[in-house]
């Protein structure tokens, strides 16, 4: 399992003294591109491709509060793709350091060619990486966003 340890900080907080529902998504979108960049596909990669992962929905499972300094344990797996690559959905799990699950963040996405601004299929090594995840337990094959038949 891809997982890294990170901390709720100071900005991550609401009101009620808790994280916020926005900081969730931010951290799940650093995993995502510390995953990237740790496997070939840094910034300056997916820009000299001209190509880069988008987002179309989120959906967010709350289970427990998150608060200030607070250590966590947020994963990535792949809950879905198409056999092309050109979709994925990507499955974030937000832990407490002993384990509780405190929120679990289901992504649907693919990839933007910078060049067209439509989906594409992602070049071999990049497709490879993010077959590389583990797949969750509901894992869906999805239909291709380019190859339409």
């Amino acid at each position: 399992m891809y997982s890294k340890t990170l901390y709720a900080g100071w900005g991550d907080m609401d009101f009620n003294r808790h994280m916020k529902n926005t900081a969730f998504l931010d951290k799940a979108a650093d995993i995502r591109m510390l995953f990237f960049a740790e496997n070939g596909f840094p910034m300056a990669e997916f820009a000299r491709l001209r190509i880069g992962p988008v987002i179309m929905k989120d959906e967010i499972e709350y289970r427990k509060e998150v608060g200030l300094l607070q250590e966590i344990v947020v994963t990535l797996a792949t809950a879905g793709g198409s056999p092309d690559g050109s979709r994925f959905l990507l499955r974030n799990e937000i832990c407490r350091a002993d384990g509780t699950l405190c929120a679990r963040i289901t992504s649907s996405g693919g990839w933007l060619d910078h060049t067209t601004r439509k989906l594409a299929v992602p070049p071999p090594a990049l497709f490879a990486a993010v077959e590389s995840l583990p797949h969750t337990s509901d894992f869906v094959v999805l239909p291709s966003s380019v190859n339409k038949g």
